[in-house]
């Protein structure tokens, strides 16, 4: 069994936002399996048994009960970071809480790049975190039919983040773009993306665990186990039973 370094725990598929190419099909109903208590011990033990940095997503985790006590539990223990669409940052009791209990990152994700009230609430966003100790990134989603727009996102993304803090993230399952397309947004230069890129492989070091407590080595394939127990040897006994295969169509054993 590989070592596993690297967490992504959905705490919830609740997302006000909903949008159709949810990955983890979140809804405005949504569902939670997690008690934040549960959550934070199920780190830690795995934080005790090797995991060196843990991300937090969802649904959108900001509208998840309890986020708060969970990052003031893990952060001192481990890097944390979490994937947010950005909206909850608008409230300021939102940004007064994340001042307390400070993730080390916040990854804001925009889905819609040719939308210029997005693109400027999460660059106002941006702005305010610089100010702050918390990290800031973005995770851009890109569409095959919006390249020239995410484009133009990106270059002034670049003006207030290094290229290791914006992840361009290919849309999947439609309108999905080719890496070369990837490539015309940032005009050739290096950039951050899923390992999974250029061709789909098991992650050696990291695993994804879902809202309703199952796993997979990639947030996208299908086929996750259940947890059996809520604790590292039973993240590795899910893993041990997972067939990996590719998010793709006509799915691939790997």
């Amino acid at each position: 069994m590989q070592t596993i370094e690297l967490l992504s725990i959905d705490l919830s598929n609740y997302c006000s936002k909903q949008c159709g190419f949810c990955y983890n099909h979140s809804t405005r109903e949504g569902n939670v399996s997690w008690t934040p208590t549960e959550v934070v011990a199920f780190v830690k033990d795995c934080i005790v048994h090797g995991i060196k940095a843990v991300s937090l997503g969802g649904g959108e985790p900001f509208e998840y009960d309890g986020i708060f006590e969970i990052i003031k539990e893990l952060q001192p223990l481990v890097y944390l970071s979490v994937t947010s669409n950005g909206l909850p940052l608008e409230n300021s009791q939102v940004r007064e809480q994340l001042l307390v209990s400070s993730p080390d990152k916040i990854h804001i994700t925009i889905h819609q790049a040719d939308s210029d009230s997005e693109v400027e609430r999460v660059c106002r966003q941006l702005a305010w975190l610089t100010t702050t100790n918390i990290k800031p990134g973005v995770n851009l989603l890109v569409p095959a039919s919006k390249i020239s727009s995410c484009k133009q996102v990106y270059q002034r993304l670049s003006m207030m983040l290094k290229p290791e803090q914006i992840i361009i993230v290919p849309q999947r399952f439609s309108d999905t773009p080719t890496p070369k397309q990837l490539a015309e947004i940032t005009e050739g230069k290096p950039f951050q993306s899923p390992s999974c890129l250029l061709k789909c492989t098991r992650p050696n070091h990291f695993c994804s665990v879902s809202w309703d407590k199952k796993v997979n080595f990639c947030s996208f394939a299908g086929g996750k186990q259940p947890l059996t127990t809520l604790d590292y040897n039973g993240l590795i006994n899910a893993l041990g039973r997972v067939k990996f295969e590719s998010c793709y169509p006509n799915p691939i054993h790997i």
